[in-house]
């Protein structure tokens, strides 16, 4: 068995990005190289790290208005973050604060143009939820809710700015609660320079949820279970892997997808995951990752670490906090391989 404890490492929360970059790709990059060793660039540098030839997967997943603040009818205001459709009207939703709402308690948001009752209370502040409304529901939440980010980002943007900026600019089907945020580093400009440099592009779509970010609370990360999330991976998609070129996958989002997809065999249409990748994990498909700095004892981490190698990982997060890379969602990025990949 594997303690959480082993994928811990002393970080200075000064680093944590409030913001993201002035422009997308003016972030730096931390290049792992297979032999281990670490060299520093910027993220306009990427074309010349990859070979022509290789094949860069990204997820190009949206993220929806997933926050919604409202008031209590009897008094006080609660947070509802949408995490999934049940049913029709029905979703299951994380409340803040958790303890305030009980079954049967309503809501009210946008002066009373949507409603919510409070059917069931579950575990660690989730709810499920019937929304009452009239008109469209993607209109209303898009009117209505606001960008979910993460609890470690102090919003200080106004809601378009930061609806534009958490945001890849390549998203195209909504669904996400969370950015992939290894693709918000990408432009159109840096898309043409990959293309200049013989990369080829494809996509995948998995739609984060979540499990991607539910904190691990088992001492043994063998006893954790991820949430379930949807993907799909298209056949131009699975058609470029089946050339055997080199898969950079952008984001371990989009490590999963694909992952997923090769243990299942590359079915059609849209699929779910709990897959959890551990060390030991045997990657079929991906041969190199850019990915964001991640949370410590995070299954995000647990996922680089698995493909990196835990004490080549951890070294590399060493320097990076030395270096005083910005990390997080709205952070730097690493391109890494795994031990003695050419």
């Amino acid at each position: 068995m594997t303690p959480l404890s082993d994928f811990d490492y002393e970080f200075p929360r000064g680093l944590i990005a409030q913001t993201p970059a002035a422009e997308r790709d003016h972030s730096r990059l931390l290049h792992l190289s297979p032999g281990g060793s670490v060299r520093h660039h910027t993220f306009r540098e990427l074309p010349g790290l990859l070979q022509p030839g290789d094949l860069l997967v990204l997820n190009d997943t949206r993220v929806f208005p997933a926050r919604l603040e409202g008031a209590r009818v009897g008094g006080g205001r609660s947070e509802l973050l949408l995490l999934g459709r049940l049913e029709s009207k029905r979703w299951r939703v994380l409340s803040r604060p958790a303890r305030k709402l009980r079954a049967g308690d309503r809501l009210s948001f946008g002066d009373g143009r949507l409603e919510a009752v409070v059917l069931a209370v579950e575990e660690e502040g989730k709810r499920i939820v019937e929304f009452r409304f009239e008109g469209d529901w993607h209109a209303l939440v898009e009117e209505l809710g606001t960008t979910p980010l993460p609890p470690y980002i102090e919003d200080t943007e106004d809601e378009p700015t930061t609806r534009l900026r958490y945001q890849t600019v390549f998203a195209r089907p909504s669904g996400s609660i969370a950015a992939p945020t290894a693709g918000l580093h990408f432009t159109e400009r840096m898309f043409e320079a990959l293309r200049d440099r013989g990369v080829d592009l494809a996509f995948v779509t998995l739609h984060v949820g979540h499990g991607t970010f539910q904190p691990i609370r088992e001492e043994e990360i063998e006893n954790h279970r991820m949430g379930v999330e949807r993907y799909v991976v298209s056949e131009e998609t699975r058609e470029k892997i089946r050339m055997g070129r080199r898969v950079i996958a952008v984001g371990t989002t989009t490590v999963r997808a694909l992952e997923s997809a090769a243990l299942a065999g590359f079915p059609p249409g849209w699929q779910e995951t709990d897959l959890f990748i551990t060390p030991g994990f045997e990657f079929r498909v991906v041969s190199g990752l850019l990915t964001n700095f991640h949370l410590p004892k995070s299954s995000l981490l647990i996922l680089v670490s698995a493909f990196g190698g835990r004490e080549r990982v951890l070294e590399a997060y060493r320097e990076a906090v030395k270096e005083r890379y910005r990390f997080y969602s709205f952070g730097d990025a690493m391109l890494l391989y795994p031990p003695g990949v050419p």
